[in-house]
């Protein structure tokens, strides 16, 4: 496996984008440049930069006289995000599930395995983040669409704090293992059209899950 090296711009982001997924800094709350570098441990410029990286995955936003503050979640945004996903990641593994191998589809078997262990011990954090995002680029993973892919990286990062919402609020806890194991066992039997209209089912009623609960939620304010 090869060794990635992250540059501290990278560890910033990683470490700002994970307290804002996690809830630990709010929607709406500033971002003060100096307190997270000094929190960090870092210069004021890595900060700066990975803002800048937060605010291209729509998690952060920079006002004039105001700064950076996290971006609100908004029942508005997620009809165009979770649309341009089902549409995208359905081509990436309409080219893909032809080239998968065996050992592709026992790699990802695996890593579901692991998905569904995080959500039996309540690790909410993993099995809705990395876990969730690796078993989906697995199956992804032999289409030659890099541009493609680059894509759907953007706005599976965009959307990571809706998903993360539908998995703890929305019911998405009980669906998704059952769900993962359907799109599996489709990629298995090579179904090409059968896969990629039930996985643009798993994104859009993961999205009309998530509409219904933040459209509560403003109701509720």
């Amino acid at each position: 496996m090869a060794i990635v090296h992250k540059t501290r711009t990278q560890l910033v982001a990683e470490a700002i984008r994970d307290k804002i997924l996690s809830g630990e800094i709010k929607a709406g709350e500033p971002l003060r440049q100096a307190a997270l570098a000094e929190e960090l441990n870092v210069s004021r410029i890595p900060v700066r930069e990975a803002l800048l990286q937060l605010e291209a995955e729509g998690l952060v936003n920079f006002e004039a006289h105001k700064g950076a503050t996290v971006t609100s979640l908004s029942a508005d945004q997620i009809d165009e995000i979770f649309d341009l996903r089902a549409l995208l990641e359905a081509e990436l593994l309409r080219h893909s599930i032809t080239h998968l191998t065996n050992r592709d589809l026992l790699e990802a078997e695996a890593i579901l395995a692991d998905l569904e262990d995080a959500v039996e011990a309540g690790d909410s954090q993993l099995a809705t983040g990395k876990l969730n995002t690796e078993f989906h680029n697995k199956l992804y993973g032999r289409a030659n669409r890099p541009q493609t892919r680059e894509l759907v990286a953007v706005y599976s990062k965009n959307s990571e704090r809706y998903v993360r919402m539908h998995i703890l609020l929305a019911g998405g806890i009980n669906t998704a293992p059952e769900e993962h194991r359907q799109l599996l066992q489709l990629c298995r039997d090579k179904d090409i059209d059968g896969a990629c209209e039930y996985l643009k089912c798993h994104i859009l009623n993961a999205k009309d899950g998530i509409k219904a609960l933040l459209l509560k939620i403003e109701e509720d304010a």
